[in-house]
């Protein structure tokens, strides 16, 4: 077991019962049952007493970890993408599910057989699940995974695309549990090998069918897609782990080229200068895995920071959006901000005093993209390692404000937009008299960087076993990485 100081307490009872008595009670937070799962008429609280942010912190890691260890299928370790509503899987979803399954051994929500148990199954799946160029009875291609497979037979989900950069989420998770069960045992050692070998048979060199990009994802029904990945956003992390492949690596041009699409990101943003993405989690998603303190590429070497501070000068950035409010929605201000893809109430265009209003359902959106007054909690507490003086205040008070509506069995609901009552049919969530829209689902890709993140500020928890992979260093330094723990013995 990888050594930790420190360990940290279980939440107490005096938290749990001050957070969520209705869920909590009877439940045994540090053992959830495998394979269990609440029913999904669990209500909201009805009410939200002050409670300091540490128990807040508590709870919430608590029962986001519970997200992902209750709703998984026990028979092969697949992560729905949302909850409660029935759905597919996300391949992006079970790879936040094995962080947080170390995650979960740490805090002592489980024990680590029973996380590493859970772990083999999932790699002993994804292992053995059919691959080829097939439409139907296949789960993935060359080594990727398809966005979204059956929740039952893993196989592709209807005419889902073979995702490059889902697949990279699934393999920064992969490669996390390798090198977290650090073990002697038969079993980890197994994990270890089941974990190498899926990352190794992933062809990076064939995702590059205009290269040196690397395509968004492949379809047997039309061939590559039309897109490359380019530019600041999420997918930072997908030429990190093709750069660091030892079997199917791209060539260190991949990393030019992805930067070339910075020219167009770089200016500044409500009083940050910084490399631009308006949604959230386009500044969180690589970082969940990836530790940029004190290391830089060329690029950012150029310019005086690196990606942490980049994404701490966006989320100020968006505190400072909301705070100016240019559409004057309900709810924004110092401590209630967030805006990241997410789900939202509709598709509709309504009037609004005269103003036509433009909702979404499921939307990116952030300052200058769309805002259309939906909050999603994840923003923040996702940002919680970047910036806590101002993340943590909005966490408290979103749940303080609004827990009575969004907080849950599984902690934050999606999303919420106090602005939207019209009588129109709802995509998502529900109504709440005199208060607006809701989520009804909690979103696996959401749950995960709150879980992992929150851990990160914590302990540094995920950041310090990815500094051990040999994989994840290969690609940094392949980049251009140098300076921090890169230049630390290894």
């Amino acid at each position: 077991m990888m050594a930790y100081p420190g360990r940290h307490p279980l939440l107490s009872a005096m938290a749990a019962a001050l957070l969520l008595p209705s869920a909590m009670a009877g439940c045994t937070c540090n053992s959830p049952s495998p394979g269990s799962s609440p029913s999904p008429s669990s209500s909201p609280v009805s009410s939200t007493p002050r409670v300091s942010s540490q128990e807040l912190l508590d709870d919430l890691e608590a029962r986001t970890f519970r997200f992902f260890w209750e709703t998984a299928n026990t028979e092969n370790g697949l992560i729905p993408d949302r909850y409660p509503s029935p759905s597919f899987s996300s391949i992006a979803a079970v790879g936040f599910g094995l962080t947080a399954y170390g995650i979960g051994v740490e805090r002592g929500y489980v024990s680590r057989e029973a996380a590493r148990d859970r772990v083999l199954t999932t790699l002993r799946f994804l292992r053995s699940a059919p691959q080829g160029p097939a439409a139907r009875g296949v789960s993935g291609h060359q080594g990727f995974f398809y966005h979204f497979l059956d929740m039952k037979s893993g196989h592709r989900f209807e005419q889902t695309e073979l995702s490059t950069i889902d697949t990279s989420l699934l393999m920064a998770g992969v490669l996390f549990v390798q090198s977290y069960f650090d073990g002697d045992s038969p079993q980890e050692a197994e994990l270890r090998k089941l974990a190498d070998e899926l990352y190794r048979r992933v062809d990076w060199h064939w995702a590059q069918a205009r290269p040196p990009s690397i395509t968004h994802g492949w379809l047997p029904e039309a061939g590559f897609m039309a897109y490359d990945w380019r530019g600041y956003n999420e997918a930072m992390l997908l030429v990190i782990l093709a750069l660091g492949s030892p079997t199917y690596p791209v060539e260190p041009d991949a990393w030019q080229e992805w930067v070339s699409g910075y020219e167009k990101a770089w200016g500044t943003s409500f009083g940050q200068e910084h490399l631009r993405f308006p949604p959230l989690f386009g500044h969180q998603y690589t970082h969940v895995w990836v530790d940029f303190r004190g290391i830089q590429d060329d690029y950012m070497r150029g310019r005086g920071i690196d990606y942490f501070e980049n994404s701490r000068r966006a989320t100020y950035a968006q505190r400072a959006y909301a705070m100016a409010n240019p559409e004057g929605w309900k709810g924004y201000g110092q401590d209630i901000w967030g805006l990241t893809a997410c789900d939202g109430p509709a598709d509709v265009v309504v009037d609004n005093q005269g103003q036509r209003r433009l909702f979404r359902s499921y939307a990116a959106r952030g300052p200058e993209l769309h805002d259309d007054g939906t909050l999603a909690p994840t923003a923040a507490a996702a940002s919680i390692p970047f910036a806590p003086e101002i993340a943590i205040p909005a966490v408290v008070e979103m749940h303080r404000q609004y827990g009575g509506h969004i907080y849950s069995t599984y902690g934050f609901l999606d999303s919420f937009n106090p602005s939207f009552s019209y009588e129109v049919p709802l995509k998502h969530g529900r109504r709440v008299p005199d208060f607006g829209w809701v989520a009804g689902d909690y979103l696996g890709i959401d749950q995960g960087p709150i879980i992992a993140m929150i851990e990160n500020h914590r302990s540094q928890l995920v950041w310090r076993v990815m500094r051990k992979n040999p994989y994840l260093r290969a690609g940094l330094e392949r980049a251009g990485f140098k300076g921090g723990w890169l230049e630390e013995k290894r």
